[in-house]
């Protein structure tokens, strides 16, 4: 899973990146850009590793992307370094800075929203313009594309992003163009330090998610001590970390659940969509295992829980045996069984 962090200038994007991947010594230089990978924290990853005492213990992984080139207003290049990223992190101004103007987050959001759908459109014309040339010269037409590719100029001249069409931007047939305004996206006000209100604002669309974070004290919180983060957290009324309330409102947007394979060697968390089948979900694993495929031996993680251990739910019957359609749940904790 990758996340890119975007945002007009001065919004705060460095210092959100280095809050979440706890990345300020060697961060690069200026106009660089830049990629953190982090474990997913998962209380329940823990409690298995306690349980089984492997010899790795191995979590979620998460990359948070900054980008290098900065924002210019209409030049639909700058977008094209997020292009490969699964969702998008819009870090909005809601503080105020020395010599600054007063935040207007509403305008920031409508500002980016605006250079995502240019961006997009610049593609879509050239794509729709060159089917044009290419039917001129005999040659066959995907009708599903081209169709598809006329609904979202359709779409964008309305101002609108595609994120807003769940049809457009999940479609199959469009997922190579990668438009930069069909992916999810989580809104971040970057507050003052005394600030934990959500700004008025009518920007955000029915699609958006958003949290309220106050980056200056995250990153400060990002370089203590487990013993200094939990009096700050106390002190400044913060629940929880900036990181753990971004991973998770993450997986949220993006669909995305974990399972768990168990063992003496290995206890491990795998990220897939959620409503994946369990002959998919193994490929996340490895290929040969999706090929040979026989059945999942699956638990919830509840379940195993309340027995106390694995021969104890085996008693209790709710070990089950799955197959290839089974949809896998968020938390079950599976072996596949296969052959190859």
């Amino acid at each position: 899973m990758k996340l890119g962090i975007i945002g007009v200038s001065g919004a705060g994007k460095k210092t959100i990146f280095e809050a979440l991947t706890k990345n300020t010594a060697g961060a690069g230089h200026s106009g660089e850009a830049q990629i953190g990978t982090i474990p997913v924290p998962d209380e329940r990853v823990d409690i298995l590793s306690r349980m089984y005492n492997p010899r790795k213990t191995i979590y979620a992984q998460v990359e948070y992307f900054l980008p290098g080139r900065k924002s210019a207003k209409n030049d639909p290049h700058v977008w094209n370094e997020i292009r490969d990223c699964d969702a998008l992190i819009h870090v909005v101004r809601n503080f105020k800075g020395f010599g600054t103007e007063d935040p207007k987050p509403g305008a920031d959001i409508l500002e980016l929203d605006q250079e995502m759908i240019f961006a997009d459109l610049v593609v879509v014309e050239k794509r729709l313009e060159r089917i044009e040339l290419d039917k001129k010269r005999g040659k066959k037409l995907n009708p599903e594309e081209h169709s598809l590719l006329q609904r979202c100029l359709e779409y964008l001249n309305q101002e609108k992003p595609l994120r807003n069409d769940p049809e457009l931007s999940g479609a199959q047939a469009l997922r190579g163009f990668a438009f930069v305004s069909a992916k999810p996206v989580l809104v971040l006000y970057n507050n003052d330090d005394e600030n934990p209100d959500i700004p008025d604002s009518n920007a955000l669309t029915e699609t958006d998610h958003y949290l309220v974070i106050r980056g200056k004290l995250e990153l400060e919180l990002s370089q203590m001590t487990k013993e200094e983060a939990e009096e700050f957290l106390a002190e400044f009324h913060i629940t929880a970390s900036a990181m753990d309330r971004v991973i998770k409102k993450s997986y949220e947007i993006l669909g995305l659940i974990s399972f768990f394979t168990v063992g003496e060697d290995e206890v491990r968390a795998w990220t897939i969509k959620s409503r994946t089948e369990a002959v998919d979900s193994a490929e996340v694993i490895h290929s040969d295992i999706k090929k040979g495929f026989i059945r999942a031996e699956v638990v919830a993680y509840n379940d195993l829980m309340d027995a106390g251990s694995y021969p104890e739910a085996k008693k209790k019957g709710t070990v089950r045996l799955e197959g290839k359609t089974y949809i896998v749940q968020d938390g079950d904790i599976i072996n596949f069984r296969f052959n190859v």
